[in-house]
């Protein structure tokens, strides 16, 4: 049931406010830093991966009319990254709220698995909709992702920021502010999956 409710929530939580956040010196533990920063090293290959040496015709095809293209998931990817992280940041001039710490019903580990399932779908929030990124291509959209995780990343890797301290209600849930990170690389991977899917069609286009 948790599965369901946050796959149905999934893209409704982009579009979510009120976090909160402070610093402090108690930060995550190195062994949560190190899979924080594994998780989105290795989405972020994975979707720059997918797009790689693909024609025009195979980055621009579609499995059906409504369906997504891999430039157009590359193009959502992109900008869901910068509006997440927008959303993040507004969560670290707030004040942190530990007493909330007790709300949390999932793991990381099921964060990271239920943003990731993609049986249950939902319609992206209109400004990261792909007609409304305002990338030009899929190079441009790629080399803006890459430079946005790249960031995140070096976040995470030096942060003291008190992740586990800063507590944010969404529909399906609490959830902190490190399990928020981990929700962020799981959504790239989610649209990774897609973006796959469409090259396994029968009738992409063989170049």
């Amino acid at each position: 049931m948790i599965k369901r409710t946050m796959g149905r929530s999934l893209l409704t939580l982009l579009v979510v406010t009120g976090l909160a956040g402070t610093i402090n010196d108690t930060s995550i533990s190195k062994k949560e830093r190190k899979s924080g920063v594994v998780i989105m090293k290795d989405t972020r290959d994975d979707a720059v991966n997918s797009t790689k040496g693909l024609s025009d015709a195979q980055a621009n095809f579609k499995a059906a009319p409504e369906k997504w293209s891999v430039k157009e998931c590359m193009y959502h990817i992109a900008a869901a990254e910068k509006l997440l992280w927008t959303m993040f940041e507004g969560t670290m001039k707030a004040p942190a709220n530990p007493e909330k710490r007790s709300e949390i019903k999932v793991t990381d580990e099921q964060v990271v698995t239920m943003i990731e399932e993609r049986t249950t779908k939902a319609q992206a929030p209109e400004p990261i909709q792909p007609k409304n990124t305002g990338y030009n291509s899929l190079t441009e959209a790629v080399e803006d992702f890459k430079n946005s995780r790249g960031n995140h990343i070096k976040y995470l890797k030096n942060s003291t920021e008190d992740l586990r301290n800063h507590i944010v209600q969404m529909p399906f849930g609490y959830i902190d502010c490190y399990q928020f990170l981990l929700f962020m690389a799981a959504h790239c991977n989610r649209h990774t999956q897609q973006m796959n899917e469409v090259k396994a069609d029968p009738v992409f286009p063989a170049k």
